[in-house]
């Protein structure tokens, strides 16, 4: 249950970032994988800065923001 919970959790976060960034989304599978790397990059960038996400919530921001520095960093690699 806890995978499924990550996945939509996931899949949220990614169609989120993607309307935050000013994309159209990357589709379902697409906002899937953005979110789902979004999430274990937001935990990793979380724990660094010695924050920690409690709740649905939490982890919807952390995911989110994981999932927005994922886009920034794949915009960048795409200019390069």
């Amino acid at each position: 249950m806890a995978l499924l919970w990550f996945l939509l959790i996931g899949l949220f976060a990614g169609w989120l970032a993607g309307m935050i960034m000013k994309g159209g989304g990357y589709g379902l599978l697409g906002d899937l994988i953005i979110g789902v790397i979004g999430a274990l990059l937001g935990g990793f960038l979380f724990g660094l800065l010695g924050i920690a996400a409690y709740g649905l919530l939490g982890r919807l921001v952390m995911a989110l923001v994981g999932a927005i520095v994922l886009i920034v960093l794949l915009r960048v690699l795409k200019r390069a």
